[in-house]
């Protein structure tokens, strides 16, 4: 029995390995600008691509709250970027990559359903587009936060779960590094990434240049 147990939990362990190993290519696919406007705004800057990170003075932050358990975001507000924005589930494309929401909804942040809930212990996932081919959408000023801002997430259990900034990367798309830009920062932490393109467009290749990364963790909730 206990030779059966060793062999059934090290079979969980390589399907868990092999599930994130999937997740973290599509989000590579997606880093590298699989959903990158078909048009876009050309030369739009949506940060400064080579300032790979606005890291924060960890004595200035506050400490971790502790995590949640699972409860499915509705909404996000943003205060400082007057961001007051639905939330939908979605899946992974016919890539492998992170689905955001049509263009047609410029206006809503998309959560990946299959990973982490914004609250829960583990890194959440959101994407939102940064423009349409007419106009600026949900995340266009989202390379703009700063360490120690707040994002607020409500959740479907009635909670608040309140996130403080600590670091804002703008990661040029070739090399980019999937595991570190979202992937778990510490280990037992409840953390938020926010995900848009950034850098400038390429007509040429029709994506951007970049993706902003905003790193967020729990640091308190309310009702």
């Amino acid at each position: 029995m206990s030779d059966d147990r060793e062999r059934a939990t090290g079979t969980g362990r390589v399907i868990t390995a092999l599930a994130w190993a999937v997740l973290l290519l599509g989000l590579w696919l997606w880093g590298r600008g699989v959903t990158g406007v078909p048009h876009g705004t050309a030369g739009l800057t949506t940060g400064d691509v080579f300032a790979l990170g606005r890291p924060a003075d960890p004595a200035r932050l506050p400490s971790p709250a502790r995590p949640l358990g699972d409860a499915r975001p509705q909404r996000i507000d943003i205060p400082r970027l007057g961001v007051q924005a639905p939330v939908v589930v979605r899946g992974l494309d016919a890539r492998g990559a992170v689905d955001p929401p049509p263009f047609d909804q410029s206006g809503v942040v998309g959560w990946y359903g299959s990973g982490t809930a914004p609250g829960a212990a583990g890194a959440a996932l959101m994407v939102g587009h940064v423009d349409t081919e007419t106009r600026p959408a949900v995340f266009y000023r989202l390379s703009t936060l700063e360490p120690g801002e707040t994002v607020r997430v409500v959740r479907s259990d009635g909670r608040v779960a309140v996130f403080t900034v600590d670091d804002v990367r703008v990661l040029p798309r070739d090399g980019f590094d999937a595991q570190q830009a979202y992937g778990p920062h510490e280990p037992g932490r409840a953390e938020l990434r926010l995900i848009t393109c950034g850098g400038t467009y390429d007509r040429a290749d029709r994506t951007y240049t970049a993706n902003v990364v905003v790193s967020a963790y729990l640091t308190g909730t309310g009702r």
